[in-house]
């Protein structure tokens, strides 16, 4: 299994305006002609035109075949050498896998494929989404750095937010590029940190998400970086 990867990080971390955040709804997709949000109906996108974008939730299926890659550099664990305290979820229907820590439970996050959260912070979870796409690889929306700033400024952050981007890193692991990147989104109340990974394939666009509470942050960021890492694209049966 080939992989490669480029890391950024922001010394000085840039601020980017904020509009509002797709909260718990709307996972993001962009065209080259800006973002479109996807709801449980969307109509249309500039790039493909479809109805009824079904996120629908798929059956479960346990096993191997996902590949964690653990904090900055990038230090693969393969399939076989699945962490301690960590499930692998695999959904054959819809091509994807990654890990989740052992103790978390699946639960139904509205507008998205998959989501397992921590049993006692519910802040503290992961879910998966996706859309479709005639965009082959993240790199055919535009420039890495472009299409972050764009997630973090006009998707994830709500308009009272300042949105604050960490790092970022690209990696190519079996021919299939992957970006990862680091945010924390603050209100004047409240700050949630969160890494998020971005991959096309099967004509489809998927975003993975995984956060906390930004106070816990700094005791659980490894642990969820893990998840994000982990997150892989295969060929849908």
């Amino acid at each position: 299994m080939a992989v490669s990867s480029l890391s950024l990080s922001f010394i000085s971390k840039p601020k980017f305006g904020v509009q509002s955040w797709a909260s718990q709804s709307e996972p993001a997709a962009i065209s080259a002609h800006g973002i479109t949000k996807c709801s449980i109906n969307t109509s249309s996108t500039d790039e493909q035109k479809f109805q009824s974008v079904s996120c629908k939730r798929r059956e479960l299926v346990f096993g191997l075949g996902a590949l964690s890659v653990n904090s900055f550099p990038i230090s693969p664990v393969s399939a076989e050498e699945k962490p301690d305290n960590y499930e692998v979820f695999v959904d054959k229907v819809d091509g994807y896998s990654y890990y989740y820590p052992s103790d978390w439970r699946e639960f139904d996050f509205r507008g998205h494929d998959s989501a397992f959260k921590d049993s006692h912070l519910q802040l503290q979870n992961v879910r998966l989404s996706f859309i479709p796409t005639n965009k082959t690889d993240i790199h055919d929306i535009g420039p890495m750095d472009e299409v972050v700033a764009n997630l973090i400024n006009n998707v994830y952050s709500a308009p009272t937010q300042v949105a604050d981007l960490l790092n970022m890193q690209e990696r190519n692991i079996d021919g299939r590029n992957y970006c990862t990147f680091e945010y924390v989104l603050t209100s004047p109340n409240f700050a949630r940190a969160a890494f998020a990974t971005i991959a096309i394939g099967n004509g489809r666009y998927y975003t993975l998400i995984v956060g906390a509470n930004e106070r816990r942050w700094r005791k659980y960021r490894n642990q969820l970086k893990v998840v994000a890492d982990s997150f892989k694209v295969f060929d849908m049966i």
